[in-house]
């Protein structure tokens, strides 16, 4: 290596030396000084999510964290100060990427406010022990070699698998996200998803810190710089041709009319308010509509509680909406557990006009449900340290049984229920692709802050993941209808009331990651350790 080095070192330019210095100044931090550079510099790369989408600020981040990972190298006890720096990467990057989670506790202050900080601070300080363990293990593998990035981007993308799927998962803000602000940044994550997007996006986001460090002259030390840029050239290259291919067109005779009320969660959740927040849902949803045309009304999560118990609600459906609708409406759904104790259920109730009248002729129920909002984990012992759910009832909402596809006549469709939309590959039952999504979510919880924003995005992936359009109606927005390229045929702002009337799209025929899911990320990950190894192997055995 060092032969190597000497070899391409020229007389450096200022600028050059400049950057050596700079670079020298960052690898040789230490203490406090380099976890405070960590955690500024992941809360800098987080900027590259929504509502930022400051996409090449990722880039210095990570460029700046691989040369932290450099002094950490040749440095005393590297395993455990890698794992502690990348833990403060990660907390800067959670604490401003989710600090909205915080919000949620704020709706009912009186009860919940207390619980904020924790949110605030706990949920980014657990989900930083990923990145910190990434970086403890890339630093195990460590040469003083360009394709250390390759190791720490293949370790960096196996732990966000892992944060996607340990536990309940969280699978939020991961790399690859920071190219859903556009549908053509985000096309190939149809090929590999978006774990294998997030793999590309971290590879080429630490490429310019490939020959930094090295006293190289300044042409050698840019061409990082170049990789990344020809790298991003082509994702966005390949989305522009995907997105240029014809359309399938749309489903002629189908409708979709999406609802969004903008109640504020207060009033959401007052179950004296029911009855005004139904009838507001009812008079968005009134026609006209064309003669001879099937209509898939879509309201947002918990929009009708108890619908199916309530007095008159039903009635006044069949009164209200044209026979031809078929109602998709968030609900609760309540049960008898056989123990003399209700269930309730975060539920999608589907209710067309029968010859009896309206009626909820299938449900959904949540299976994914979120650790907190919820459901209390661990019940018992956190019961007794004085915690509580955010859900109305005693022991929270039961997780229903898994994904669904309904058939009623019409195009099928799968249904998501907020939170499980930020799940890849788990949309609907395996071997039982629908025709379109459906999703009915409610972020009211988090304000007009980033929460809503990103949530959209992951929305945005999950229908070019599988080629399926989907129709999102979000109670306080954002609502959309997204085509099964992940572009925004129509959307609804953040704190407006309205709906959206759109034909229903066709899907797209079953794109790679629909067929095959993660095995092409698989794949990638593999072929990065053996392209590491492989070049490091002809080094050794050239004696450079």
């Amino acid at each position: 290596m060092n032969n190597l080095m000497s070899q391409e070192k020229g007389l450096p330019t200022s600028a050059a030396s400049r950057l050596d210095r700079l670079t020298a100044t960052v690898k040789n931090m230490r203490g406090w000084r380099r976890s405070g550079l960590a955690f500024v510099a992941g809360a800098v790369g987080a900027l590259a999510f929504a509502p930022f989408y400051l996409a090449p600020l990722l880039v210095v981040a990570f460029c700046v964290l691989v040369v932290l990972l450099d002094g950490i190298a040749v440095g005393e006890k590297p395993v455990r100060t890698a794992l502690i720096t990348g833990w403060w990467f990660g907390f800067g990057h959670f604490l401003v990427g989710l600090y909205w989670v915080a919000l949620s506790f704020l709706v009912q202050a009186e009860e919940f406010a207390w619980m904020a900080p924790f949110a605030m601070f706990g949920v980014p300080a657990f989900i930083a022990v990923f990145p910190g363990m990434a970086t403890a293990v890339a630093i195990y593998f460590w040469r003083n070699h360009w394709s250390r990035v390759l190791i720490f981007a293949a370790s960096w993308s196996i732990l966000e698998y892992a944060r996607g799927h340990v536990l309940t998962g969280l699978p939020w803000n991961l790399a690859g996200q920071a190219l859903a602000g556009t549908a053509v940044g985000a096309q190939s994550a149809a090929v590999y998803g978006v774990y294998g997007l997030s793999l590309i996006v971290v590879v080429l986001a630490a490429s310019p810190a490939m020959w930094l460090g090295g006293g190289f002259e300044l042409r050698r030390q840019l061409q990082g710089v170049v990789y990344s840029i020809a790298g991003f050239s082509v994702l966005f290259l390949f989305g522009a041709i995907r997105l240029a291919a014809p359309d399938p067109g749309v489903h002629e005779n189908v409708l979709l009319r999406v609802v969004q009320p903008n109640i504020p969660q207060r009033e959401k959740i007052d179950p004296a308010l029911w009855g005004r927040n139904f009838a507001r849902h009812v008079a968005l949803s009134r026609g006209p509509f064309p003669p001879d045309t099937q209509v898939f009304v879509i309201w947002p999560e918990n929009s009708a509680p108890l619908v199916d118990e309530v007095t008159g609600a039903l009635q006044t459906l069949s009164a209200e909406l044209p026979k031809s609708a078929i109602l998709v409406a968030g609900s609760v759904r309540r049960e008898n557990g056989g123990d003399g104790r209700d269930r309730y259920f975060n539920s999608i109730a589907v209710i067309p006009e029968t010859p009896i009248g309206r009626r909820a002729v299938a449900h959904y129920d949540k299976h994914h449900l979120v650790p907190f909002g919820e459901y209390l984990p661990m019940q018992g012992v956190l019961r007794a340290a004085g915690l509580a759910q955010l859900a109305p009832f005693q022991d929270g909402f039961t997780a229903g049984a898994g994904p669904k596809t309904f058939r009623l006549g019409g195009p099928s469709f799968s249904p998501l229920i907020c939170y499980e939309a930020v799940f890849p590959g788990a949309l609907y039952p395996r071997g039982d692709r629908p025709d379109w999504l459906v999703t009915v979510t409610n972020d009211a919880w988090f304000g007009d802050s980033s929460g809503p924003r990103q949530h959209l995005d992951q929305a945005r992936l999950r229908s070019i993941e599988s080629g399926l359009p989907m129709a999102r109606a979000a109670n306080t927005g954002i609502s959309a209808v997204i085509d099964p390229k992940g572009r925004y045929l129509s959307r609804l702002p953040l704190y407006t009331e309205g709906r959206i009337t759109l034909p229903l799209p066709k899907p797209l025929s079953p794109t790679v990651y629909a067929r095959f899911g993660d095995v092409v990320y698989y794949f990638l990950i593999l072929g990065l350790f053996v392209a590491a190894y492989s070049v490091r192997s002809r080094n050794r055995q050239a004696g450079t």
